[in-house]
């Protein structure tokens, strides 16, 4: 008989139950110490303060995604709470320590870092790095409708955080990149929460940033919101040029345009071509318009540097500029500067005293050169301006001897597309609208050519053809040469070098 199996089976319940004591005692303290309130609180708490006389260790919780949760132990140094409004009450300071401290375990912070806050409104985010030990911090306020000019010395600062919003609503996105570049020292870091999360926005971004190499990006989940934030570390590696490095006249000549995944996706998205020549034109065009989906519908585009409408056949001020584009095109409430190019000496009056509007009293063309520049009366219902009554100007190297033409002008011709890239470079976002009466068939291939098409965001593009007259059935109009065909493979080569085009009218 043996004896000795009693005692064993106690000391395996002994164990057993003392493992259960351990364990319970262990989830407790966890629970307390990463959902419950710290000693400065009224409720029980087992670990001390980080405003107590002996900080040990500060356990913070960081939401990662909508659902996902993360735990990060460190140890604070010098770790001081504002006596006057305890950080660790504050929940957008307990929300920015916790981003810090992140930012600390990866290396891109340290305590000994010097430290810059751009907030627009208020100071939680200086006082989390000084909560959470680093000190030497700063903060400068930023008006949204000014650009950030501060007064500190290049090279400055090892860390610059601009919290959620600041850098969405700034007016000058270039101004900003700019003194950060200038004021972050080499091989400091630089981090934003933005709100705009697609790949667009991003894209335009990184390039705001020439001095820096993008690190990281990860979504955040603000507290107490339901909102998320994108949250991208971005290293300087080169010192801050203040001279603007222009590219020569000819630099992208003969260069595809790069056509990253992301643009292919935004014309996937965009509306159909209409591959059947319509019967009824000027009804069919028309209507396309409630199909159009506008690139400033689909992405954010508050990064970029200056925001630039062309309108290359502007005709009257009160046409396509303030009917069209002024009142219905989606801006994002982004100030836009305005180029008006137009031929037609007529309308030049009109744009005299129109503020951010810069008129061209030219004709766009493919080089620097005298045209002719005739007016044409077509019997088959072409467009009249609806104040002057004129009919729609042409421009020939030549001077035409036809019978439709009632009126013949000489006027400058310039190279369109080296315009183009001496105005607006790819941190810019260019809209074009394009109706010069058959010359795009000229100025769209001179784009392609000298890479120029690559600078251009979205066009909104009339093509012409030898069309449907509306006045006499099954008849065309002897004005263009070119067939609907033609029109389709213009629209299509535009779409496969990346640029939004839409059938206009």
């Amino acid at each position: 008989m043996d004896h000795h199996k009693p005692n064993r089976v106690r000391n395996i319940l002994a164990k057993l139950f003392l493992f259960s004591l351990i364990f319970i005692v262990l989830r407790f303290a966890y629970v307390v110490t990463i959902h419950g309130e710290t000693c400065d609180s009224t409720d029980f708490c087992f670990f001390s303060s980080p405003d107590s006389n002996n900080p040990n260790n500060l356990i913070t919780t960081t939401k990662v995604g909508p659902t996902s949760t993360s735990s990060i132990i460190i140890n604070p140094i010098n770790i001081k709470s504002s006596p006057s409004k305890p950080s660790h009450q504050n929940p957008t300071v307990k929300f920015h320590s916790s981003i810090f401290q992140d930012l600390i375990v990866n290396g891109y912070l340290s305590p000994s870092s010097k430290s810059l806050c751009v907030d627009s409104l208020s100071d939680d985010d200086v006082i989390a790095l000084k909560h959470i030990g680093v000190e030497n911090s700063f903060n400068v306020f930023k008006k949204s409708n000014k650009p950030l000019v501060t007064s500190f010395k290049d090279n400055t600062f090892d860390f610059i955080f601009a919290g959620a919003g600041v850098l969405d609503n700034t007016a000058a996105p270039a101004g900003f990149s700019g003194e950060v570049a200038r004021t972050l020292k080499p091989e400091g870091y630089f981090v934003v929460h933005t709100f705009s999360k697609d790949e667009y926005s991003f894209n335009s971004f990184i390039g705001l940033f020439n001095c820096c190499k993008f690190i990281q990006s990860r979504e955040i989940e603000l507290i107490d919101s339901r909102k998320i934030v994108r949250e991208i570390v971005m290293k300087k590696e080169v010192e801050f040029i203040r001279q603007r490095v222009d590219l020569p006249v000819g630099e992208y000549d003969n260069k595809e345009c790069l056509v990253p995944g992301y643009k292919q996706e935004l014309i996937k998205k965009a509306e159909s071509l209409i591959l059947e020549e319509p019967l009824k034109p000027w009804i069919t065009l028309k209507r396309n318009i409630e199909n159009i989906k506008y690139l400033s519908s689909m992405v954010d585009i508050n990064f970029k540097n200056r925001y630039v409408y062309v309108d290359v056949g502007a005709r009257s001020y009160g046409s396509s500029v303030v009917s069209w584009f002024k009142k219905q095109y989606p801006k994002q409430n982004k100030t836009f500067d305005i180029y008006a190019i137009e031929a037609d000496k007529t309308f030049y009056d009109q744009y005299k005293s129109k503020k951010g509007v810069t008129l061209l009293p030219y004709a766009a063309w493919v080089r620097n050169e005298s045209l002719f520049f005739e007016i044409n009366e077509d019997p088959g219902g072409g467009k009249k301006d609806a104040v002057k009554g004129r009919g729609m100007g042409r421009i020939k190297p030549v001077q035409s001897s036809g019978n439709d033409v009632s009126d013949v002008d000489k006027i400058q011709g310039f190279d369109f597309a080296n315009w183009l890239k001496s105005t607006v470079t790819e941190k810019d976002f260019v809209v074009m609208k394009m109706d010069v009466e058959g010359t795009e068939f000229d100025l769209i291939p001179r784009l392609f050519e000298t890479g120029a098409i690559c600078l251009i965001d979205e066009i909104f593009l009339e093509c012409h053809y030898n069309r449907w007259q509306k006045c006499c059935p099954g008849e065309r109009s002897p004005k263009y040469e070119k067939t609907y065909e033609q029109c389709l493979d213009l629209f299509t080569s535009l779409r496969q070098r990346g640029v939004l085009v839409h059938q206009w009218w």
